[in-house]
């Protein structure tokens, strides 16, 4: 389109002087460039557009914001009025051996619940290293123990924070009876008196087979999985509800485990 000698350009389209990311240049040295924007108006009888204003800011309640409390320690949950754990907010640590299906049984009942409920599991945390991760099949070490340590820790920062916000929480780890410090111990010192831990353990054929579907660093040697299995044998007297789901199928033990929890918070082990 043509305009006749002297004429004024029409403005820029699109708000702030053109469309997004227009940036307006003199078409020849000495040009002086588009109009700036009209004077603020002057009276009534204005017809000019109106004048540019900058946005109000904007509520915090309009964009969400949310208020986080901070997690402490997780103190004993109030027993459920229903059957089950109900709408109870828990804190749970599932034990067992490499392939006694613990994740598997996590996720299911903590899917299953009618309450907000996440899943935590220790070796998805400890394989967030990435370079230099301490693989524990390549022998126990400093190294591994400290990041074995650091997992468990972030693990309970992670349950205590889920807590404190409504949503229950779900841990699973292979916890040896043998070395409390390291294991139970240190798990009711990260999350808090109210963690109520269950055993999974199954017979050593099953968790034998199970294993043998694994592959990367999760699958361990059959001789490996016999000397955890007999490590975790130590849970049978220690006063720790324990679930043989070696004739169980997910389903069913996620439902025993939920009888057991409930049993848990109207009867706390001693631990």
């Amino acid at each position: 389109m043509q305009h006749a000698v002297g004429a004024p350009l029409p403005p820029p389209q699109g708000p702030g002087n053109g469309p997004a990311g227009w940036t307006h240049q003199a078409q020849h040295p000495g040009h002086p460039g588009p109009p700036g924007p009209p004077p603020a108006p002057q009276g009534q009888g204005w017809t000019g557009p109106a004048p540019h204003h900058a946005p109000a800011p904007v509520s915090r309640e309009t964009t969400g914001h949310v208020q986080l409390p901070p997690g402490g320690p997780v103190p004993l949950p109030a027993p459920p009025a229903e059957p089950g754990t109900g709408t109870a907010t828990l804190a749970v640590l599932l034990i067992g051996p490499a392939g006694a299906g613990k994740t598997t049984v996590a996720k299911l009942w903590a899917s299953r619940r009618r309450v907000p409920t996440a899943h935590v599991s220790l070796d998805d945390v400890r394989e967030w290293v990435c370079s230099g991760f301490a693989d524990p099949q390549a022998g126990w070490n400093d190294h591994s123990e400290a990041q074995y340590r650091l997992a468990r820790r972030t693990c309970g920062f992670a349950a205590r924070n889920f807590l404190a916000n409504g949503i229950s929480c779900i841990l699973d780890d292979a916890v040896f009876p043998d070395r409390p410090v390291v294991g139970l111990g240190g798990w009711k010192r990260h999350v808090g008196p109210g963690l109520l831990p269950v055993v999974l353990l199954p017979g050593l054929e099953i968790v034998l087979e199970r294993n043998a579907a694994r592959s990367g660093n999760r699958r361990l040697s059959d001789e490996e999985v016999a000397r955890i299995h007999g490590r975790m044998a130590g849970w049978y007297g220690s006063g720790l509800p324990i679930i043989d789901n070696s004739t169980y199928d997910v389903e069913t033990t996620a439902r025993v485990l939920d009888d057991i929890l409930a049993r848990s918070i109207a009867s706390p082990p001693a631990w």
